[in-house]
């Protein structure tokens, strides 16, 4: 039997199961980790049991490592083994065993209405970069779009007359998307007098570039962010995901029914939209301690 596969096999696997280029990437890392600490057991991928998995959990709390980050190692393994034993390649399945840890779910981050519009406000729409970037937040929060979904987004999948994009999601799921009177402009600006110049007489089909005329990097965007969250004065934890994140909190609080944010966030459990009410209920618990009389006087 072979010393280790070439994970290769496995990214084919990953991508036929339909998971996101960055969790095949991540989950490829971690299998590699889970080599190195084996061979340093005299054990291999193909050759080892739940005992060696277990050590190498263990070594990944001693390296001060969160619940969350071992999660997600923990869930590599079971997809490397079930991949291996559904293959024929191992005999029995060593992470057939593996739980996950348990882990207190932590409200998500949000800004509030004021802070979303002063950073997407405080893009420069005088420069075919500023356009760009007006549109990528203004999708972000018009549309509560995934980073990844905007940048994959293609020109192809803007439907303008209807003001909805067609979004391929998680799981290679389909969800169309309105995005708004606001993100349209934002977008017709940039299509007339942004991405032109940044395209550099190539042919893309990408609706966001970067300077030399490619699909721009989730590094490139995230240089991009903090650029405006110091331009706009914004010190808190900002990600591409909190604006998501803002675009559900801000509908429950307005209103909106709870299904019909998790089709718009394209979730498949609902149980995952329903954290956005609990944000909910601490905003009303705010206004409640800021306004209510008998609060207060205390």
């Amino acid at each position: 039997m072979e010393e280790e596969l070439d994970l290769s096999d496995f990214e084919n696997f990953l991508i036929s199961q339909g998971s996101e280029f960055n969790t095949i990437q991540s989950y490829l890392l971690d299998i590699k980790q889970l080599g190195l600490f084996l061979k340093s057991q005299n054990k291999d991928l193909l050759n080892t049991g739940i005992n060696e998995l277990r050590a190498f959990i263990h070594k990944l709390f001693d390296m001060g490592l969160s619940p969350v980050s071992i999660n997600r190692k923990i869930s590599a393994m079971r997809s490397y083994y079930t991949y291996l034993y559904s293959n024929n390649h191992i005999d029995k399945n060593p992470a057939e065993d593996l739980e996950l840890l348990k882990v207190g779910r932590k409200l998500p981050h949000t800004l509030s209405i004021e802070e979303v519009n002063g950073i997407i406000e405080s893009a420069d729409e005088k420069t075919p970069g500023g356009l760009r970037d007006r549109v990528c937040l203004e999708l972000l929060y018009g549309a509560g779009l995934r980073i990844s979904e905007l940048l994959n987004l293609k020109l192809s999948d803007i439907l303008m007359n209807e003001e909805l994009l067609s979004i391929i999601g998680k799981g290679n799921k389909q969800r169309f998307v309105p995005f708004g009177k606001k993100a349209l402009r934002a977008i017709k600006e940039y299509l007339q007098n942004g991405r032109p110049s940044l395209m550099k007489k190539r042919k893309a089909p990408y609706l966001i570039l970067n300077a030399r005329g490619n699909k721009l990097s989730r590094m490139g965007f995230l240089k991009i962010l903090h650029k405006y969250l110091i331009k706009s004065g914004i010190k808190k934890r900002v990600t591409p995901h909190t604006f998501r994140h803002s675009y559900a909190t801000h509908l429950l609080q307005a209103g909106a029914d709870l299904r019909a944010v998790q089709e718009l966030l394209g979730h498949s459990d609902i149980s995952t939209t329903q954290i956005y009410t609990h944000i909910d209920r601490e905003y009303l618990k705010e206004i409640h301690r800021q306004f209510h009389p008998r609060e207060k006087e205390l």
